[in-house]
């Protein structure tokens, strides 16, 4: 009985040890930059280059519409940000503020 325990358990132990063995084809570390490679194709589906944009587009990426910024206004003053989620922005903001 002990022998037969024995053998189970060194056929086990072999086993385990040819099941968890590293790969040796596979790469031992992370791979180099120099061994990743896409196509232009596949690329310029996730980089897009930035298109030009007009004066109009330009503009507005600086400067606020006169909304905007009676928004940002109202959310810096804490009881107009929770007034205005209970009865409405406008309300609330001519409620703080006065007549826009």
């Amino acid at each position: 009985m002990r022998s037969l325990l024995a053998l189970l358990v060194l056929t086990m132990a072999l086993a385990a040890l040819c099941c968890c063995e590293k790969d040796p084809e596979g790469p031992s570390g992370p791979p180099s930059a120099a061994s990743i490679k896409i196509k232009k194709e596949v690329a310029n589906a996730f980089v897009k280059r930035q298109k030009r944009s007009d004066f109009y587009e330009r503009y507005f990426m600086h400067y606020k519409t006169p909304m905007e910024q009676m928004h940002e206004r109202c959310e810096s003053y804490p009881p107009c940000d929770y007034l205005s989620d209970q009865i409405g922005f406008f309300m609330a903001y001519n409620h703080f503020f006065g007549r826009y």
